[in-house]
């Protein structure tokens, strides 16, 4: 048994390895894939009478590792200096404005369908399908420019990272209580003040550990604290974002004398090796993830026509709300317009959601249409728009994505 356990698993990730490989000429997002794999390997354990005990309590926990893996990979690869100043701000624009104009709609919506349903709970319901997924964001758009890729990566990150501290803010505070905004304020100001501590001590640790172990217990450390800030509520994806961009900026940071201390250059030696860590682990965390999802898939969750319509009303309106932003900010529509996917964030934060808060018109059956649509969409929007932007990133380099 343990023989069979141990080839299956091998067998599937190699799978997944092959879909990676395979995404930037079939444009397939991998995340469609894994999980029709993951239901595939469902239903052949249906059928083939394999008792499998439940899953279910593992998908949290993978979800959680891989989402500071993925913005933590994210991160790493950003570059901070005067001349990203403008993608920032049009990225930072990008990520929240979205979030706070579709929640609301959906909130709305909610509460029109559900007569007494509060707007605290009908908010609570609507922004797990507002954020765009990092998790799939980002590897889907490796082989586009080196422009649109850091504006997908900014976005996509800070998306995360927005899409949580609203979430928080509405589902674990009382709407009519003046203070929670202050009290919002203040846990956000702390999470930075114990982000920038914990990025310089992790980062003395890394360049003063001579053991040949050095990697694995600053993944911990930072997976510790990410663990022990969100005990506290506090927005604790800063952390990651900050200490991403601190390690993968190092050479800008130089002018500070104080960094000097840290030995950069030789530092820098190691972050790289911490970067190909990271990456390797993001892509095996988020496999196990999507394919565990897949597998906890019930075939009558996808073809559910009651909840059809309302996934694409919500894939459809995320669409509109894009175009009208892009069109105002003058980002170039194509193919940025369909790079919204919904993913790991989005089923981390609908499993947040106390019973309590639960409505029945949010479902599981609507939030997994809602991530196959909007992959779909993307998918095909990459398809279409593929070609063109290959070709002109042969042709032309930038650094300015509305300059494409």
């Amino acid at each position: 048994m343990t023989s069979a356990i141990i080839i299956t698993i091998c067998t599937l990730l190699l799978i997944a390895y092959i879909f990676d490989l395979t995404s930037s000429k079939t444009k397939i997002p991998s995340v469609i894939l894994l999980l029709l794999l993951g239901w595939g390997v469902r239903q052949l354990s249906v059928a083939l009478d394999i008792n499998i005990p439940d899953l279910s309590r593992l998908l949290p926990i993978f979800g959680t590792i891989g989402l500071i893996l993925i913005v933590l990979e994210g991160s790493l690869e950003l570059e901070l200096n005067k001349s990203k100043i403008s993608v920032i701000k049009k990225s930072f624009i990008a990520a929240l404005l979205p979030i706070l104009a579709m929640s609301f709609l959906l909130a709305f919506a909610f509460q029109y369908f559900q007569t007494g349903l509060s707007l605290r709970d009908a908010l609570t319901n609507a922004v797990p399908f507002c954020v765009i997924s990092s998790a799939i964001a980002i590897p889907s758009v490796k082989y586009l420019s080196a422009a649109n890729r850091e504006f997908i990566t900014y976005e996509s990150s800070l998306s995360d990272i927005f899409g949580v501290i609203f979430f928080n803010f509405i589902a674990l505070t009382e709407l009519n209580k003046s203070h929670t905004v202050l009290e919002s304020g203040l846990q956000l100001l702390i999470m930075i003040g114990v982000s920038f501590f914990a990025t310089i001590l992790l980062a003395f640790l890394l360049s003063k550990i001579d053991h040949h172990i050095k990697f694995v217990p600053i993944v911990l450390l930072v997976l510790l604290i990410y663990a022990i800030a969100k005990l506290y509520h506090l927005p604790a994806l800063i952390f990651i974002l900050i200490f991403g961009l601190f390690l993968g900026n190092l050479d800008e940071l130089k002018r500070f004398k104080w960094i000097n201390k840290l030995k950069p250059d030789e530092l820098n030696v190691e972050v790289h090796k911490f970067k190909e860590l990271i990456t390797e682990g993001t892509f095996l965390i988020r496999t196990v993830f999507f394919l565990l999802f897949g597998y906890l898939i019930e075939t009558a969750e996808i073809i559910n026509s009651d909840n059809f319509l309302w996934a694409a009303g919500i894939v459809a309106v995320a669409l509109i709300i894009r175009a009208i932003q892009f069109k105002i900010t003058k980002i170039p529509m194509f193919p940025m317009l369909f790079i919204a996917p919904r993913g790991l964030i989005n089923i981390l934060l609908f499993l947040s959601i106390v019973p309590a808060q639960q409505i029945p018109l949010v479902n599981k059956s609507l939030i997994l249409q809602v991530v196959l649509l909007s992959a779909l969409l993307m998918m095909i929007g990459l398809m279409v728009t593929g070609k063109k932007e290959e070709t002109l990133t042969e042709e032309t380099k930038t650094n300015d994505p509305v300059s494409i």
